[in-house]
C-alpha cells in the first residue's frame, strides 16, 4: 500500500512538472507577444484550487486529473466569442501569423529546454554508471573470435570514446551489419579488436546488442541466499553461500539466464557449477514445476554486478555539452522508434501509457534525485516530440492549420478546422485506450 501511495506520488509530481512547464511555455510567450491570457490550467476536469493574478487578468487553476493542461487566451476559439472593441488588439486570432505559430510552438520548446537544463544538471550532480569493463564472453559469438577476454574495458568503439556501459551499447545499436574496430584496455595496455557485427532478426533497439549480438555482458554474481527444505536444490546439495557459476556448461552472465536454463530443464537434469570456499564443484539439480505450475529448484537468489557502479561526474563544460547532446540523442531515438512503430517494425505493444509512466516514476524516484531528473527529461523530449506531430488539436497540427492559412492567405472555414479536431480527437483517445491496454495486459503479466 505504501508502495502504491508512493508511486501515485511521484506520477503526480513527475506529471504536474512536465506540465506546468509545457503549459508556462505557451503562457509566457503569449504574454510577452501581448496576448491576453485567461487561463491558465494544471489539469482537466473540476477545479481543485484557484486564484488570480495581480493585475487580475489571468486564473491559475489545479485541477483534479493531472492528466494535461490548458492555456486559455483571449480571442482563441476564433468566431465563437464576443471580443470588445478595445481588447480586439490582444484576441489570438487577431495576431500575426508569427506570433501564433511561436506560441504554439513554444510548449513543445520549453519541454525540449526542461531536457536540456535536466540532462546538464543530471551531468553535474553525476550518474551512478556500470564501467564498460567485460565480465563475461559468450561461447562461439563474434566478441570472443575478435579475441575478448573477461577483464578487458572497452574504451573506444570506431574512434568515438566510451566512457560506460550504457554508452557502448547505445553506441553499438548503430553498428549492427558492420566490421566493427573496438579499442580495449587490457592491463593496462590499449589493444585493437576487430568484430563483425551479425544483423539480428529482431529490432536492435529493443536489443541488449553488446550481450545478444556481439557476445559480451559485464556479468553478475549470482549467489545462493537459502534453499528451502525438501525442495530439488536441498535434493542436489545446495547450500546458502554458494556462488552459481554455469548453468549446462555455459557461463553465467545474468540472473534471467539461469532462470531460462531451469525452466527449460523441467523433470530434466540440470548440471550447475558452483564456487563454493574457493573450489569449484558441479552438482546436478532437476528443477520441478511447484504448485503454481511454475518451474523451480527451491533456491532463493541474489545477483550482484562483477563490477561495482561508479558515480560519473562531469565538469562544467562537460556537463553543459552533455545537456544538448543527451537530449538531440533522446530526440533521435524517440522518432526513430515512433517511425518504427508506424511502420510495424517495432510492435506498438511496447507503447507505454500513464500506467507504465507512474511504475517509472515511482522506480526513479525512488533511487534519487538523479534517476528522477533523467526519466523526466526523457518524458519531456517525448512530450515535445509528440506534441509537434501534425495531429489536430496538438501543437503540431495547429501549426500545419497556421502553415495552411499562410499558403491560402486565409485560414480555414470554422467547420472543417471542427470536423479534422474531431478526427484527431478521436486518433488521440484511440492511442490513450490502446496504450492503457498494453498497461493493463502487462501489468498483469507481471
Amino acid at each position: 500500500m505504501i508502495g502504491t501511495l508512493y508511486t501515485l506520488a511521484a506520477f503526480i509530481v513527475a506529471i504536474a512538472i512536465l506540465i506546468a512547464v509545457h503549459e508556462y511555455g505557451h503562457f509566457i510567450t503569449a504574454r510577452k507577444l501581448g496576448v491576453k491570457v485567461e487561463k491558465f490550467s494544471i489539469g482537466f476536469g473540476p477545479s481543485l484550487f484557484s486564484w488570480r493574478s495581480r493585475d487580475g487578468e489571468v486564473q491559475y487553476i489545479i485541477a483534479a486529473i493531472p492528466l494535461g493542461g490548458y492555456v486559455k487566451m483571449m480571442g482563441e476559439n476564433s468566431g465563437k466569442e464576443d471580443v470588445p472593441e478595445e481588447e480586439k488588439h490582444r484576441a489570438f486570432d487577431r495576431q500575426a501569423i508569427w506570433k501564433r505559430a511561436a506560441i504554439a510552438s513554444a510548449g513543445p520548446g520549453f519541454n525540449v529546454l526542461f531536457a536540456i537544463v535536466g540532462y546538464m544538471a543530471v551531468g553535474w550532480l553525476g550518474q551512478l554508471v556500470m564501467p564498460s569493463s567485460v565480465g563475461v564472453v559468450i561461447a562461439d559469438s563474434p566478441a570472443m573470435h575478435a579475441g575478448f577476454t573477461a577483464g578487458d574495458e572497452v574504451v573506444g568503439v570506431d574512434g568515438r570514446s566510451i566512457g560506460h556501459w550504457l554508452e557502448l551499447e547505445e553506441t553499438l545499436k548503430d553498428k549492427v551489419g558492420a566490421e566493427v574496430r573496438f579499442t580495449v584496455s587490457r592491463a593496462g595496455v590499449e589493444e585493437v579488436l576487430v568484430a563483425r557485427m551479425p544483423t539480428p532478426e529482431s529490432d536492435p533497439i529493443l536489443m541488449d546488442v553488446a550481450g545478444e549480438v556481439l557476445g559480451i555482458s559485464p556479468g553478475v554474481w549470482v549467489d545462493v541466499t537459502a534453499v528451502v527444505e525438501d525442495s530439488p536444490a536441498a535434493s542436489a546439495g545446495l547450500r546458502a553461500g554458494d556462488r552459481i557459476i554455469r548453468t549446462g556448461g555455459v557461463l553465467l552472465n545474468s540472473t534471467q539466464g539461469l532462470i531460462s536454463a531451469v525452466q527449460s530443464h523441467a523433470g530434466r537434469e540440470l548440471m550447475l557449477s558452483i564456487e563454493r570456499d574457493g573450489s569449484v564443484l558441479d552438482v546436478a539439480v532437476t528443477p520441478a514445476e511447484d504448485s503454481d505450475g511454475q518451474v523451480r529448484i527451491g533456491a532463493q537468489l541474489t545477483a550482484s554486478p562483477m563490477h561495482d557502479p561508479v558515480v560519473r561526474h562531469m565538469g562544467l563544460f562537460e556537463g553543459l555539452a552533455y545537456g544538448f547532446t543527451r537530449t538531440w540523442e533522446m530526440t533521435a531515438l524517440t522518432l526513430q522508434v515512433m517511425g518504427k512503430m508506424i511502420v510495424s517494425a517495432i510492435s506498438p505493444e511496447n507503447l507505454g501509457g500513464p500506467i507504465a509512466i507512474a511504475k517509472l516514476a515511482g522506480q526513479t524516484a525512488s533511487l534519487g534525485i538523479v534517476p528522477f531528473l533523467t526519466f523526466l527529461a526523457l518524458v519531456s523530449v517525448n512530450l515535445a516530440v509528440i506534441n509537434l506531430m501534425p495531429v489536430p488539436v496538438l501543437d503540431g497540427g495547429h501549426l500545419v492549420y497556421l502553415g495552411i492559412e499562410k499558403l491560402r492567405g486565409r485560414p480555414l472555414d470554422p467547420m472543417t478546422m471542427q470536423r479534422t479536431q474531431v478526427v484527431g480527437i478521436v486518433l488521440l483517445i484511440t492511442l490513450m485506450a490502446f496504450a492503457i491496454y498494453n498497461d493493463i495486459v502487462r501489468y498483469f503479466q507481471g
